[in-house]
Parts: C-alpha cells; structure tokens; sequence
C-alpha cells in the first residue's frame, strides 16, 4: 500500500472513530434527567418477584452517566440505589450500588440503544459472583434497567429486576 492510500486509510478511521465517540457523547446526555416507574424486583433467582416503585435522577456527560436512584417495595422497604459509569471510547467501566453484597464493579460495552455490562458483585450471589446489568434507552424518554443472572440449579437466565422508567 502507498502512503497516499495509508494516510488516506488512516484518516477515514479517525473520522470514524470521532464519529463514533460523537454518537456515544449524544447517547450518554440523552439519559439526563428524573425517572420515575415501576418493575421487578427477585433477590435471589428463586425468591419470589417483588413489585417496585422506583424515581431516578440521571446526570449524563459526554463520557459519564450516573444514576441515583430509591426503590420502593411492599409499602415499607426502601432501598437506595446507584450506578456510576464511564465510558473510554467504546467501553464502559463504573460501580452499583444497592446490593445487600455491597457495592459492585461494572465493564461492559455499548450496543445500539442498549449499554450491556457485567456485574461482580461483592459477595456470591446465586452461586458465584456474575450477573448481567443493561441499561437500555426506550424511546425518548424513557429507560430500562434489567439484571439477569443464572440460576445455579437449572443453568437457565433469570431475570432479577426490570425496571421501566419514564422522565418525569
């Protein structure tokens, strides 16, 4: 290859890669805001499912998105509940907050509408120390939460807590 078409190459991957890191800052701010909804909550794969109440205030930069949040459930139990992201380009690393394990480490990445991360969390859960967290941007105002881990007996994926939230 000559150098013209190695520079030209070079160029049109860092476009690329401004571009891309240009969608991410768009998606990141556009979860800025206070959330309010409902969903499920289950704290092992086998407990029952616990109906939840949830208000969220979401503070989004171009390479940050924090959650801070509170969940109600059966009329009397509060939990606090946060997460605090970064991104590096197309990776994502942070820590949550709200687990009876204490707090848990984050890294995933980005896809589509949807940034997907691992847990691992403090202490076991479910048999180990894994799980699944996605946040997903629904709509244009709107946000999913969803955890899932495996259940140690059957093997199979289980949803832990779905929570759909509207900006308020």
């Amino acid at each position: 290859m000559n150098s013209f078409a190695r520079f030209l190459l070079a160029g049109c991957l860092t476009a690329a890669a401004n571009a891309a890191y240009a969608d991410d800052a768009d998606f990141l701010r556009s979860f800025q805001g206070n959330f309010a909804g409902k969903g499920i909550v289950k704290v092992t794969t086998e407990a029952p499912t616990v109906n939840v109440s949830c208000t969220f205030n979401s503070d989004a930069t171009s390479t940050s998105l924090s959650l801070d949040g509170k969940c109600r459930g059966l009329v009397v139990v509060t939990r606090a509940i946060s997460a605090d992201l970064k991104s590096s380009g197309t990776k994502y690393t942070g820590v949550y907050v709200g687990s009876r394990t204490g707090p848990a480490q984050l890294n995933g990445s980005r896809s589509g509408n949807a940034i997907n991360l691992g847990i691992s969390w403090a202490k076991e859960v479910n048999g180990d120390r894994k799980a699944r967290l996605t946040v997903e941007k629904n709509g244009e105002d709107g946000m999913r939460l969803t955890v899932t881990d495996v259940d140690p007996k059957t093997g199979k994926s289980v949803v832990t807590s779905r929570i759909d939230l509207r900006r308020t």
